[in-house]
């Protein structure tokens, strides 16, 4: 499964003292359908190794329908590398707008943490094309600067 969509209302108990969910609650929330959508295309448990590019464009309210989509956006040997778009809004009007995203890396492991395969995606629409492009430019800047620390 190339992608999953979680969907919920922010509850009262995930808000800061400005009255809007914390920045915290919305990455655990990347984190899980993440997870979500690496375990189902590996077939088997995942790890977080990375998260990166975060960008936090409006806050969530209270009573707001949350939207968490996750997308395969790249695999390596033993990676994938995992879009995911938080879009939120008032349930009545049913209009969402963007509020976060990011990238997300998990490694597929075996019952002793190692890592192992998974199988290859090949994106076939445009769309997601270029979601892997992006992807693979994000990693391989990512490798190169943390060459140069």
């Amino acid at each position: 499964m190339p992608s999953i969509t979680l969907r919920f209302l922010a509850e009262p108990s995930t808000v800061n003292y400005g009255g809007k969910v914390h920045g915290g609650t919305v990455m655990k929330w990347i984190d899980e359908a993440g997870y979500a959508c690496a375990t189902a295309w590996a077939k088997r448990y995942c790890v977080t190794v990375f998260l990166g590019s975060i960008r936090f464009h409006r806050p969530i309210m209270i009573g707001d329908l949350v939207e968490v989509e996750a997308r395969l956006a790249y695999t390596g040997k033993t990676s994938m590398n995992i879009s995911v778009e938080v879009r939120s809004g008032d349930i009545k009007s049913g209009t969402l707008e963007t509020t976060t995203e990011c990238l997300i890396v998990f490694v597929s492991v075996d019952s002793h943490g190692r890592p192992i395969p998974v199988d290859t995606w090949h994106p076939e629409t445009p769309g997601d094309i270029a979601l892997a492009q992006r992807a693979k430019a994000h990693l391989d800047g990512a490798r190169a600067a943390a060459g140069k620390a």
